[in-house]
């Protein structure tokens, strides 16, 4: 009997986030149409960046899907990455452990997917196996 693999689900999770980080560019939109900003360039830089970011995620998401193992790499580091957000959520004057919960929870499963698709495509690749095969 043929089990798919983690892969689709990892490829899932990294295009949620990308839509996730999508919505933070529309926030932040508003919030720089509506003048709720301190610095305009400042916020137009940010909302490019982010803006790049979820770009990026999509991309790792489709990869991941096709079964690039660079794309993995790139996964685990924007989750790396995503935790360092939740962990700033976490810490500091104005601190939100709720919101920094939020943030570190779908990162952390998400980065145990990707190493564990990791793990089957290294598996199918040894003993000659389909990546989808590996279980």
């Amino acid at each position: 009997m043929r089990r798919a693999g983690t892969r689709p689900y990892a490829a899932a999770g990294l295009a949620i986030e990308a839509v996730g980080v999508a919505a933070l560019v529309g926030w932040q939109i508003v919030a720089l149409s509506s003048g709720d900003t301190t610095s305009t360039v400042s916020a137009i830089a940010l909302a490019v960046l982010t803006a790049i970011g979820a770009a990026g995620l999509f991309g790792f998401a489709v990869a991941v899907y096709r079964g690039s193992s660079m794309a993995r790499s790139g996964g685990i580091v924007a989750q790396l990455l995503i935790l360092a957000v939740a962990f700033g959520a976490a810490t500091g004057e104005y601190a939100h452990p709720l919101t920094a919960i939020a943030i570190a929870v779908p990162a952390v499963v998400e980065g145990v997917l990707l190493v564990i698709t990791s793990g089957q495509a290294a598996r199918a690749e040894a003993g000659g196996e389909p990546d989808d095969a590996a279980a």
